[in-house]
């Protein structure tokens, strides 16, 4: 069989992007991996015995002092975060590499509160003994099941443009009142020392 090249090509119609909305179910994915991971972490802190001390660093006069220290450094990627939020949304002016640095600045601060919980969880547990421990105790888990959601979320297509600034919202804000609760409150206990 030969074939004409000269012969009239038949045109097909280009598909019409796909402009539906998603169903609202898809975001319970997110909702539940959040739930899971809050509800997980909760229950190993309580259900665990607390050893006392999960790391010290050489430096510091104690875990207390790296912790808090540990997540202020975290605290201040995540501000990082926020402004440079800010930019890629357009709401301030940026340099064109602010995604990278929202990116990075995230992945820093994400990376810097991981031992600060694994110590929270491995040598304290979840406590109640008072206000500011329960909030602390609790918002530190809610803390990695909204990241989780978040993470989960930043792969997403069609997401409406509200929901990943609303989420990214609730994660800084919880992370604020975490570091709230715990190194500002060792600082102004303890004073300001490593």
């Amino acid at each position: 069989m030969t074939v004409d090249p000269n012969a009239a090509t038949q045109n097909f119609p280009s598909p019409e992007p796909d402009h539906r909305r998603p169903h609202p179910a898809r975001y319970l994915v997110p909702a539940l991996v959040a739930a899971a991971v809050a509800v997980g972490l909760g229950a190993y802190g309580k259900v665990h015995d607390p050893a006392g001390t999960a790391f010290n660093l050489a430096g510091f006069s104690s875990t207390g002092a790296v912790k808090s220290w540990l997540a202020t450094v975290a605290f201040f990627f995540a501000l990082v975060q926020v402004i440079s939020a800010a930019m890629v949304y357009g709401r301030l002016p940026g340099p064109h590499w602010s995604p990278a640095l929202h990116r990075w600045s995230g992945r820093v601060a994400f990376l810097v509160s991981v031992p600060v919980a694994v110590h929270c969880l491995y040598a304290l547990g979840y406590q109640t003994y008072e206000t500011r421990v329960l909030w602390h105790s609790l918002l530190g888990c809610f803390f990695f099941g909204a990241f989780s959601a978040k993470m989960l979320l930043l792969r997403w297509e069609r997401l409406p443009g509200w929901l990943l600034p609303i989420v990214g919202g609730l994660v800084f804000t919880t992370l604020t009142v975490i570091w709230l609760t715990s190194a500002l409150w060792f600082f102004r206990t303890f004073g300001v020392t490593t």
